[in-house]
């Protein structure tokens, strides 16, 4: 066992943070009383993104009096994915909890998560849903909850349809899972990033009810036109299938009506053939087949990609295997 393993606490709870000096005494606490029931070694990482406002300064004190808080910060800000990168890559635990600062989600669901998957030895990762049987919102404007639920229904759909919440932060991994992964967003999207690479990676996931509040304090960070962007980008990437099929059904079946349209005229004897309606049947009906051969040139990509993941993972896993190998053999070398 290397030191890093020996000194490696049960659970790390990872916060990105950017702008929140006004929930930091009541974040801090709040997540100190629910781990301190655990009778395990615990730690919190708070990413600090590029915050503007005192909250560097805030949660730098309360580390100074907590040698388990630890703070990381860095400048400018640069979105949430970043954050939970650098937490990710930081956090020490066997497991590894991530939640919004402004807890919007209960600090009570860590333990919920924590004890899900020590229950279950099987499960690789745990994702909290307000929108599972059980689970609930409370106080969310009403134009973001029916945007959020729509994009978690496409974007579920697109994923396989096993989860009911897609885009959430509340998720619980154990820590060689996450760890694994070779991760490249910057912004939210990154929660779908991760939900993707688990399923291709053949992880095993599970789903756990819970309570979406409304923030209560502080400005929400939440940027509809950038973040529905992404959403939408990244489901045509997971599943472009769902953009060509449309759209090859649309010209195929616009085809068929033009078909039909110049059978009616011909029963008729009104079939003016100086217009260009044949032209454009075929024209239809072969985009339309054109169209679907792209979607499924397409989904043959999407499965090289998942080949690529796992070549991703391989390579990671040499990486720190080597890394530990490395640390093991200098803290042998000064115990000599």
């Amino acid at each position: 066992m290397t030191p890093a393993a020996r000194d490696r606490p049960s659970i790390s709870v990872v916060m990105p943070m950017y702008n929140e000096e006004e929930n930091v005494s009541t974040t801090l606490k709040a997540v100190r009383q629910e781990l301190e029931q655990l009778d395990v070694s615990w730690e919190i990482v708070l990413v600090n993104d590029g915050s503007t406002d005192d909250t560097l300064v805030l949660v730098q004190e309360a580390a100074a009096k907590d040698a388990r808080v630890r703070v990381i910060s860095y400048t400018p800000n640069l979105g949430r994915g970043r954050a939970l990168r650098t937490g990710f890559a930081q956090a020490r635990g066997d497991i590894i909890i991530t939640i919004d600062f402004d807890l919007s989600y209960s600090a009570e669901l860590i333990l919920k998560l924590y004890q899900e998957l020590l229950r279950d030895p099987g499960l690789d990762f745990v994702v909290a849903s307000p929108y599972m049987p059980g689970g609930k919102t409370l106080d969310v404007p009403r134009g973001r909850l029916y945007l959020s639920k729509l994009a978690n229904k496409v974007i579920g759909f697109a994923l396989g349809g096993r989860f009911k919440t897609v885009t959430g932060i509340l998720r619980g991994y154990r820590r060689q899972v996450i760890q694994a992964l070779e991760l490249s967003a910057s912004g939210k999207e990154i929660h779908l990033e991760i939900l993707s690479k688990l399923m291709a990676l053949g992880y095993r996931g599970g789903e756990v009810p819970a309570v979406l509040q409304g923030r209560r304090r502080g400005r929400s960070k939440f940027r509809l036109g950038a973040t529905s962007l992404s959403h939408l980008a990244f489901t045509f990437f997971e599943r472009p299938m769902i953009f060509f099929g449309f759209l090859g059904l649309i010209l195929f079946i616009l085809g068929l009506i033009n078909g039909i349209y110049i059978i009616v005229l011909w029963q008729k004897g009104t079939l003016n053939p100086q217009r260009p309606l044949m032209t454009l049947l075929v024209l239809l009906i072969l985009g339309g087949v054109q169209v679907f051969a792209f979607g499924f040139l397409a989904m043959q990509l999407v499965a090289l990609r998942r080949e690529l993941y796992i070549l991703q993972r391989e390579n990671r896993l040499i990486r720190q295997r080597l890394q530990e190998q490395d640390a093991e053999n200098s803290h042998n070398s000064c115990a000599d």
